[in-house]
Parts: C-alpha cells; structure tokens; sequence
C-alpha cells in the first residue's frame, strides 16, 4: 500500500484497532481464571449506568450492558492506541509510552470519576497486571503499526 495520509491513517486506526483487542482479550480471558485480576468490564458497565442516569434514563442491565461496556472499551481504546501513528519513525516506542499512560490512567481516574478503585487497584498484583496489560495493548498496537510500515 502507498503511504499516502489516508494509508498512514487507515494503518494507525488499524493498529490501534488490533491493540485494543488484544488487551479485551488478555482482560476478559484473565479474569476468568484469576481472582486477582483487573475488571476494566465493571468500569465500563459502571461508566455506561453512570450515563444513562445523568440523563434520567434506565440503564441497560445484563448481558446488554456487559455488551456495550466491552463495545466501548474496544473502540475508545482502538482510538487511543491508533496514536502509535504521531511517531511515524517510532511507533513501538509510541505504543510503549501511550500503553503505559493507559495502565496509570486506569489506575489513577476511575476512583476521582465515582467509577470505584477496586476494579484496578483492590490489590498490587491487580495494580501492576492493570498497568501490565494496557501496557500489552501499546506494545502491540506499536508492533502491528512498525511491521505494517516496512511493507
């Protein structure tokens, strides 16, 4: 493909795109099978009731919620992991520092929004894996973006 802006575009948004999947996947696989592990699902699903009742509406509930949690984490961490592309010559480094950024953010906002800290920081295993695997998701959305720009 020619890099043209709108490739350099459509690579980064990509790239973010397969970060953000393999860090839903790395969270919702973990969290089966480890106590201990971050629940960026609660979060969502918390964000989501917090919004439908600012504006006077009845939250979803169940699966439906759970749905649109996972829906939005998926595209609001594609958008933010598609800025591997701000550092065309770096963008592993790109995604190391965006992925770490994500991790403390994740441990730092939820409590200050009413989200609750438990989800992220309940113990310090849950606190590195939350910073870890954000950081996964950069890294990965940088690797796909370098690989994708040598061809």
């Amino acid at each position: 493909m020619k890099n043209t802006s709108a490739s350099l575009l459509l690579q980064s948004l990509g790239s973010g795109l397969v970060g953000a999947i393999a860090l839903n996947i790395l969270h919702e696989t973990v969290r089966q099978f480890v106590p201990e592990a971050p629940r960026a699902d609660l979060l969502g699903e918390r964000s989501i009731i917090k919004g439908y009742e600012k504006a006077g509406a009845q939250p979803p509930t169940g699966d439906k919620l759970y749905g649109m949690a996972m829906y939005g984490d998926v595209v609001s961490n594609a958008l933010y992991y598609s800025l591997v592309g701000i550092s065309p010559k770096q963008p592993l480094l790109a995604g190391t520092a965006l992925g770490a950024l994500a991790g403390v953010g994740a441990v730092t906002l939820p409590g200050p929004m009413g989200l609750g800290e438990a989800p992220t920081t309940r113990t310090p295993a849950t606190t590195a894996m939350t910073i870890g695997w954000y950081l996964f998701g950069g890294l990965v959305a940088g690797a796909v973006l370098s690989e994708w720009r040598k061809r």
